[in-house]
């Protein structure tokens, strides 16, 4: 095939060889989408109903959970009915579709996170000024800001990756669509520079967000030690650590499986890491974000509770 117009498909990366050990990823696919989906759908009805939860880091924690179900939509669903029926296949319209709704929900996930970090900044360091900064209407700027911005980010990496001419072959060395292998089959060298120039400039931001984050948690850790008493220490701690655990998850998964040394490079490890950086963090942020606050374990055990006692009287009522 000499160029992308004439491609009608692209064969992605097989989970595995047997058919028994393609199975065992179809049943564990499922597992972590099915969590992924219960434990992000508790969080949203959680943060929906409960007037406790309205509040920046309520509204931002609602906008990650979001994301973090379009991450589990985009890639899951294709690997299990690859893994499911033996196929590895995927349409050139749907990879160039992976491929957007991946790179807009993944950089979506870091800006938040980013913008979250900020959340944490101003309420410790900054306290008298938090419903000013991060007043409704600022928190809603926010978010529409990085949801516009990763949209065009990402629509412009689309589009100039598939105007590329493709020749070298339709095999993508991922499990799903991915900007990477698919660049790897380019054979425009002008147009292979146009996209890593617009790479470059993503670094540039990924790498500005990640010194904000730091000198952010600087801060943060520089005030909450000046705090005379341990209990108002831990308070704060408690509210900062999950965004940390969350941010250190995403930040370490992905670094090492776009920066690692070619020499550690196999197939096998590269898709244990896409799959921990792709799939493993939008299942694992709702229990990290739920161990440690309070006010989130409050509201989901009420809400649970009230669906408890719902079924009972109902059932009851039939009776």
């Amino acid at each position: 095939m000499s160029n992308s117009s004439s491609m009608a498909q692209f064969l992605l990366l097989a989970l595995a060889d047997r058919r028994e050990l393609q199975l065992l990823h179809f049943w564990l696919f499922l597992a972590i989408s099915l969590a992924a989906l219960l434990a992000n759908g508790l969080i949203l009805s959680a943060v929906a109903c409960d007037h406790h939860l309205h509040t920046p880091m309520g509204f931002f924690l609602l906008n990650l959970s979001l994301t973090d179900l379009g991450c589990i939509c985009t890639t899951v669903p294709k690997a299990m009915h690859n893994s499911l029926w033996g196929t590895t296949t995927i349409s050139y319209k749907g990879c160039a579709a992976q491929l957007f709704f991946f790179l807009f929900f993944i950089s979506s996930e870091y800006f938040l996170l980013t913008i979250m970090c900020y959340d944490r900044y101003v309420a410790i360091c900054k306290p008298l000024h938090y419903g000013t900064l991060l007043g409704s209407r600022a928190c809603a700027h926010m978010a529409a800001a990085a949801w516009a911005t990763v949209f065009l980010y990402s629509l412009l990496h689309t589009a100039n990756t598939f105007s590329l001419p493709l020749c070298q072959g339709n095999a993508l060395d991922q499990f799903f669509c991915e900007l990477p292998p698919i660049l790897k089959l380019s054979c425009s060298h002008s147009g292979y520079l146009r996209e890593l120039g617009l790479i470059l400039v993503s670094v540039c931001l990924v790498f500005s967000s990640l010194v904000f984050i730091v000198f952010s948690y600087v801060q943060i850790f520089r005030a909450v030690l000046r705090i005379p008493s341990q209990q108002g220490r831990h308070k704060a701690f408690s509210t900062c650590l999950p965004h940390l655990a969350v941010v250190s998850l995403f930040v370490s998964t992905g670094t090492f499986a776009y920066l690692k040394p070619p020499s550690i490079s196999s197939p096998s490890l590269n898709l244990a890491l896409s799959v921990l950086y792709s799939v493993v963090p939008p299942a694992l942020n709702p229990l990290i974000y739920s161990l440690r606050n309070q006010e989130l374990k409050d509201a989901l055990r009420k809400m649970m509770t009230g669906c408890f006692s719902g079924a009972i009287k109902f059932q009851f009522s039939g009776v």
